[in-house]
């Protein structure tokens, strides 16, 4: 299995969210399948090295029309040298019935659009506040992320986004070790992960810098605590490292 059906990711929008990797996901997604447009709802940082081109267009249907090199980028507009804004998640929605398999093969203007739909400021875990994430209606598949290697770090502001937001999740104190258990809480609560996903979309969340057999481990350990704690809305967790030209590492279900 590639890293791409472990995350139902072939075909439609596919948005991400959490922290731990997100634009690395998204980038080793785009380039690994075809007729692949990269986007935003929110602030993303300059990624035009991951793509053959990045299009900043209040008309991002018109810019996929056009395009003949595969994956690129559509951006709202270049909003400081070095980041782009995002779209507002209505004019994904609109886009939306222009991806395979909503449209079909012949009129779809893209196989897959992924979506980077928060932000985590680089670090490792977080849980979002009252304004995020920015999910658009007609996503397909929802991706919240998180990173093996924030399981035995401090709670604090170093490797979490939102540190008051988890501690309110799993009840921690500023400073208080970060469990798997605790991990598995923010992937999998309506407050954490689960967040404004649309009720038809597919969640399938993703343990990111699995690097090494020990934080295999710990990756297992909060793969099968957020199925605990999910009940059907979730079934499966994706295991991966981006440092690998073979990401998935494995996935538990």
């Amino acid at each position: 299995m590639l890293l791409a059906d472990a995350l139902d990711a072939e075909s439609g929008v596919v948005c991400v969210v959490g922290a731990g990797g997100k634009k690395t996901t998204l980038y080793t997604l785009a380039n690994a399948l075809d007729r692949t447009a990269v986007t935003a709802t929110v602030r993303i940082p300059i990624f035009d090295e991951a793509v053959t081109a990045v299009h900043a267009t209040e008309s991002p249907a018109a810019a996929l029309a056009g395009t003949t090199t595969w994956p690129v980028g559509v951006v709202a507009e270049r909003e400081r040298q070095d980041r782009y804004a995002g779209y507002d998640p209505a004019v994904v929605d609109r886009l939306a019935g222009r991806i395979r398999p909503h449209a079909s093969p012949d009129e779809a203007l893209a196989d897959v659009l992924l979506v980077k739909a928060d932000g985590a400021r680089t670090r490792w875990l977080k849980a979002p506040d009252d304004r995020e994430p920015q999910l658009p209606r007609e996503a397909d598949v929802v991706i919240p992320i998180a990173s093996a290697r924030v399981v035995g770090e401090p709670l604090s502001d170093e490797r979490v986004h939102r540190p008051e937001r988890v501690a309110a999740l799993t009840g921690l104190s500023p400073g208080d070790r970060i469990s798997a258990t605790d991990v598995a809480t923010v992937l999998a609560s309506r407050d954490g992960g689960l967040k404004d996903v649309p009720p038809d979309a597919a969640v399938v969340p993703l343990v990111n810098m699995v690097d090494d057999d020990d934080l295999e481990r710990t990756g297992r350990a909060v793969a099968e605590a957020v199925l605990d704690r999910a009940g059907d809305r979730i079934e499966r967790v994706v295991l991966a490292r981006m440092i690998d030209p073979d990401p998935l590492v494995d996935v538990v279900d």
